[in-house]
């Protein structure tokens, strides 16, 4: 059985005498990892280890950094089928999947390593002939970065990498269902000899990440996850008023015109909706459909959900994986059982598969309501509710009259309709005639519960960082 230690000021280190996290394999429930619990003293000393770092990190001129972010993507791409295999294992994702994830996450290091020169602050006109304003831009110190376990070894990188290239040093927490391909990615911090203490991975029951979370020296905490677990963050931060940057839930809404591609809508829709067997943060958790196309539109989901079949993706990547848990299985089936007692109507799938694993098949239901938990709840999972709308208003109303705004999806060839979703959306980025995909440069960020701040782009690497005016007078 497979063991890992945590990595703390460049070395792996000996346990600290907790029980350790076990790992399974959502495809077939089997243990197949112990991992070393950080003890409360490891996760101290992580952070002091990192604040001692960063003075030095943050005073070497950006280009050095960058030079150690691409040494950082270079050893990603070299160790990509380590980090995969282990992902795979503990993810139930497909080996080349979890592979080309770390080529993603190579991709977003070097994507923010162009940033050394482009940092950039601002001179301000003063009320005064004899006076200069300038505004700096400064890193923070120690940041701790949570991580989910959806795409655990991209949000790493995605977090860590405009952490560093702005000065910072970072503690990481990866989910404890996922932690394999952390480690994978801490030889990979070996191996391009970046600074001991400027990146620690430690592994940590949830006592201790709160233990992390409210060190003295920790400037920022960033995270992936729920809206429950941002609520304890923002409780976190209070301890030494901490910056948050949360990335919370999401209910994407996908809105279908009667002019839109519906074979192409509907390709899209399902590959959303089954990709990681719906674990995505902006995957389409509702469709709302014109009810000039609603049936040919129900008609085209039907099919494809039908024709999705569910299994180990190890051994075969044309099936939709599994679940990370069977508990997340369980309360998704218990959801798509209320939805149906409350009138939804079952179109394919909602049926718990025997077997081992944390299966569940790719569920359709056709003649929801806007006020139904499936449509108001995130479901994180492969099933999809159907509503009809007669106008664009309506539709507009429906996918905003939500607690959530992460991301939202709009299918249609008239530019007056994009225009009039674009300006009317309550959500952080809306896609048209295509699924969400976070580009480098962009910027994902959430209104309403689903977050704080947010990732990408040069926004995302500008949260790392903390503003000082300096007024000179001369």
């Amino acid at each position: 059985m497979r063991s890992e230690r945590n990595f703390i000021d460049g070395m792996f280190v000996d346990a600290g005498g907790e029980t350790p996290i076990a790992v399974h394999n959502p495809a077939t429930g089997e243990l197949i990892a112990k991992v070393d619990a950080a003890s409360a003293a490891q996760v101290q000393a992580a952070v002091t280890v990192a604040a001692r770092a960063q003075r030095a990190w943050g005073r070497l001129p950006a280009i050095e950094r960058a030079q150690y972010l691409r040494k950082l993507a270079d050893a990603l791409v070299a160790n990509a089928a380590a980090i995969g295999a282990a992902l795979a294992s503990e993810s139930g994702k497909s080996v080349a999947d979890a592979s080309n994830e770390a080529i993603y996450a190579a991709e977003i290091t070097r994507y923010h390593a162009e940033w050394a020169r482009r940092i950039e602050g601002e001179v301000i006109p003063s009320d005064s002939v004899d006076e200069t304003i300038l505004l700096q831009r400064e890193p923070i110190g120690v940041v701790a970065c949570l991580i989910p376990f959806n795409y655990p070894v991209y949000t790493l990188l995605r977090k860590i990498a405009p952490a560093l290239i702005a000065g910072n040093a970072v503690v990481v927490r990866p989910s404890n269902s996922t932690p394999l391909c952390a480690f994978e990615i801490a030889r990979a911090v070996e191996q391009a000899g970046l600074p001991p203490g400027v990146i620690n991975i430690l592994a940590m029951q949830h006592a201790h990440a709160e233990i992390l979370c409210t060190q003295p020296a920790v400037g920022m905490i960033t995270l992936t996850g729920s809206v429950g677990v941002g609520r304890a963050v923002l409780d976190y931060c209070k301890a030494h008023i901490a910056k948050p940057s949360l990335e919370l839930g999401g209910k994407t809404p996908a809105i279908i015109e009667p002019d839109a591609d519906l074979e192409q809508a509907a390709q899209a829709i399902v590959a959303s909706k089954t990709t990681h067997c719906g674990q995505l943060c902006t995957a389409i958790e509702r469709v709302y459909v014109h009810g000039s196309v609603h049936d040919r539109l129900l008609a085209l989901l039907r099919e494809k959900f039908a024709a999705i079949r569910i299994g180990d993706r190890t051994e075969d990547a044309s099936r939709m994986g599994p679940l990370v848990s069977d508990r997340a299985r369980q309360e998704i089936h218990a959801k798509v059982q209320r939805a149906i007692a409350e009138g939804a109507v079952l179109e394919a799938g909602g049926v718990l598969p025997e077997g081992k694993g944390f299966f569940y098949p790719a569920t359709l239901l056709s003649h929801c309501r806007q006020r139904m938990e499936i449509v108001q709840e995130e479901i994180f999972g492969p099933v999809l509710p159907v509503l009809r709308y007669d106008t664009l208003d309506e539709a507009l109303a429906m996918a905003n009259d939500h607690q959530f705004g992460l991301s939202s999806v709009l299918y249609t060839e008239h530019y007056r309709t994009a225009l009039k979703v674009a300006n009317g959306i309550e959500a952080g980025e809306l896609y048209v005639n295509r699924t969400p995909a976070d580009p480098y440069q962009g910027f994902h960020a959430g209104w309403k519960r689903s977050g704080l701040g947010g990732d990408d782009g040069k926004h995302g690497m500008l949260e790392f960082t903390q503003t000082r005016l300096v007024v000179m007078r001369y």
